[in-house]
């Protein structure tokens, strides 16, 4: 049986960090392939998965069909709505008219002929089902209007035998299909040397079924596997070869960049048959903008090749601007601790010896004995959705109809504000619905300190939690694994998501410019700095004014909203200093801030500043309410500052715009327009950096004194 031709296909990690071989791991929400299998699991039990036909009648003598194959396909389905099948009997043709009858008939009409015995000595005797069931559908073609038609010229539903319940006509050979995705997961399970009756086992496990209730059975895998066996003995040698190959061509081509760009580097480790096993590498910019922004970095292991063996780690940083940078990437031979230990070392080699304040991840006790051993002075965080996209999977069979009811529980849990309470809240729990010896409850509590927010509250993050970056990160990885099909093409997609990213910068600059010319005739007319679009005020606080010309658009509207939710807090000072404060609604729990006028100093019990770099809503009410004009600067971190040791200092220039003037307004509309246009490919970014530069040019030839665009003219 031939396979299909060999591409490098990227899937999402299935291993628990559990250890256990039976743990399969399906993310709420992504994991399209199990809805799929869901999907077919539900609607193999009355019809045919892919039948068009949601409801289906007895077939009649004079039915008209437009083709024969779609009068199968109904009679198929009204067959196993019935309680058996139908195969294809007779058919005749002549010249003219070519097929011009079908005979479709029950699985268990005819009887069996005769064979030629084997010469064997104990020749299988093989009990055949056909009894002589009269049960049919005869199709007739006819010529109407100069095109064809089908309709049935004899029909019989009389059977001499017992029909089928649902839970046994499944089971008919008919019914039994193994799809594409399953075929390709048994091949892959087969090949990492599963017997098939664990095979069966596990995907019953991943498509969340009951024992024997799969669209196919043992015996069917059996065969599948059999039937493949020599291809997949071939694609095995192949296979081998190919990566080898591979990755000695991805190693070149690594050899060959840092030939052409001094800043590129990359390193690799060799098994004891100096083979490649593992591959790291980082762009020049990458280490650059790592100095700036190096202090809070996300090790994405999302993605393995199947085709190689390798998994995908991606290092990540966040910019001034909320952007994701990409700072490196390691191809690993397996996910153990010492694969994720070279790992972790080559990238502290890359970036210079500078370890990062906070490190973010997924669950992964390898991963986490690693980063302890090498970073052991960065703070380990894991993502809460890597936590709770994994909930449903490890509990939801175990609890059943109780596991909505848990995991409402564990989110209320989350939002627990100490320690102390977190661990007697987890006590109670996991006690309630019987979970105190369960392995993925220990394992949840074993790192508890890297995924609970009363634990890592602490921890700088630099807003790469939010929802919003995730996503970034998360659709950034499906479109670079979505391509390339062999490994020297997935360096290249990676060096042009990197190029890409580099152009977006230059291009978000070149706007800039091309708005500060086109301001000058509004400015020479208004006598004022020419300044481009920044977010609007919102609440005429002098606090907000002053941020607003500090900090970068995206912190700023961080900052705005917290600002703007801050008066929905009442405040009363205590005796001995501290402030309490509590939402009008008594929705959260109070906060406690203490301030110290003298050295300018504010401090959130929320600990909202040291967790995001960004001050919280209770510390700004406090500031207004002691009628603070501004916010300390210890507050404007570097990090979020416009001002960035990574922007030319021809660039520096304070850039804002008015709020009154609509004309800009429109204009940075029409630019934001233009760069989502842009940023769709290279070729269209390369095309409209080439005509900007132009327009720039040209912009600048009409003199400001001559023409007034403002409303005030």
């Amino acid at each position: 049986m031939a396979l299909k031709p060999l591409n490098n296909i990227w899937i999402r990690r299935q291993q628990c960090p559990c250890g256990d071989w039976k743990c399969y791991i399906r993310v709420d929400g992504d994991d399209s392939s199990f809805q799929v299998a869901k999907s077919e699991m539900e609607t193999s039990s009355t019809t045919s998965a892919s039948s068009p036909y949601d409801t289906v009648f007895m077939p009649y003598v004079g039915q008209i069909f437009r083709t024969d194959d779609e009068a199968f396909e109904y009679y198929s389905t009204f067959a196993r709505k019935s309680g058996f099948s139908i195969r294809k009997a007779r058919s005749t043709e002549s010249q003219n008219l070519g097929v011009y009858r079908r005979d479709f008939v029950c699985y268990r009409s005819g009887f069996n002929q005769p064979r030629k015995k084997a010469n064997v000595e104990h020749p299988r005797e093989r009990k055949s089902v056909r009894c002589g069931c009269d049960a049919k559908l005869y199709l007739t073609k006819e010529v109407v209007e100069g095109g064809t038609q089908w309709y049935v010229s004899q029909f019989s539903n009389v059977h001499n035998h017992e029909l089928l319940e649902d839970d046994q006509v499944r089971l008919l050979p008919a019914y039994r299909k193994i799809q594409q995705s399953d075929q390709e997961r048994i091949l892959l399970l087969s090949k990492a040397g599963f017997p098939v009756n664990r095979i069966v086992k596990l995907l019953e496990l991943e498509k969340g079924v009951q024992a024997g209730q799969l669209t196919f059975i043992e015996k069917d895998v059996r065969n599948f596997v059999r039937a493949c066996k020599k291809t997949v003995q071939e694609n095995d040698a192949f296979l081998t070869e190919k990566r080898e190959t591979d990755l000695l061509e991805l190693l070149e081509s690594c050899k060959a960049l840092a030939e052409r760009d001094v800043g590129f580097a990359y390193d690799c480790t060799s098994d004891e048959n100096h083979k490649v096993e593992n591959l790291a590498w980082a762009y020049a910019d990458s280490v650059q903008a790592y100095s700036m922004y190096g202090d809070v970095v996300v090790f994405d292991t999302t993605y393995r090749s199947t085709t190689y063996g390798l998994l995908l780690g991606v290092f990540f940083g966040i910019d001034n601007n909320g952007n994701a940078i990409l700072l490196g990437c390691v191809l690993l031979q397996d996910e153990i601790s010492r694969s994720f230990t070279w790992a972790l070392q080559t990238f502290v080699r890359f970036m210079r010896g500078r370890h990062p304040q906070t490190i973010l991840t997924d669950v992964d006790t390898g991963l986490k004995d690693a980063i302890a051993r090498e970073l052991p002075n960065t703070n380990h965080v894991v993502f809460m959705w890597h936590v709770v996209s994994k909930l449903a999977s490890w509990f939801s069979e175990t609890l059943g109809s109780h596991y909505d009811e848990f995991r409402a529980g564990f989110e209320m849990l989350c939002r627990v504000g100490n320690v102390d309470e977190f661990q007697r809240q987890w006590g109670l729990l996991v006690t309630r619905f019987g979970l105190v010896a369960d392995k993925h409850a220990d394992l949840l509590y074993s790192c508890r300190a890297t995924w609970s927010p009363c634990y890592i509250r602490e921890h700088f993050s630099a807003l790469t939690m939010t929802a919003e970056f995730n996503l970034s990160i998360d659709s950034f990885l499906k479109r670079l694994v979505a391509g390339p099909t062999c490994m020297q093409l997935f360096l290249e997609e990676v060096c042009e998501f990197t190029v890409l990213a580099k152009f977006q910068y230059r291009f978000h600059r070149c706007l800039e410019f091309i708005i500060l010319e086109s301001m000058q005739v509004s400015a020479a007319a208004k006598q004022i700095p020419p300044r481009v679009p920044y977010p609007s005020m919102k609440t005429s606080m002098p606090m907000e004014d002053h941020a607003r010309g500090v900090l970068t658009p995206y912190a700023f509207s961080v900052l705005q909203n917290e600002m703007v939710l801050s008066v929905q807090y009442a405040v009363s000072e205590m005796a001995n200093g501290p402030y309490i404060l509590h939402h009008f609604k008594k929705m959260e729990g109070e906060c406690c801030v203490f301030c110290n006028p003298e050295n300018e100093e504010i401090h959130c019990s929320c600990k909202e500043f040291e967790h995001s770099g960004i001050l919280c809503r209770h510390s700004l009410r406090v500031l207004a309410v002691k009628n603070c004009f501004h916010i300390p600067e210890q507050y404007f971190l570097v990090r979020w500052r416009r001002e960035s040791p990574l922007v030319t200092d021809e660039n520096q220039n304070d850039l804002s715009v008015g709020d009154d003037d609509d004309s800009a307004q429109t204009f940075h509309s029409l630019t934001e327009t233009l760069q989502a246009e842009s940023m769709v490919s290279k070729d269209r970014l390369d095309y409209t950096n080439q005509e900007l530069s132009a327009l720039i040019d040209r912009v600048r030839d009409i003199a400001p004194a001559n023409t007034c665009v403002s409303h005030d003219c």
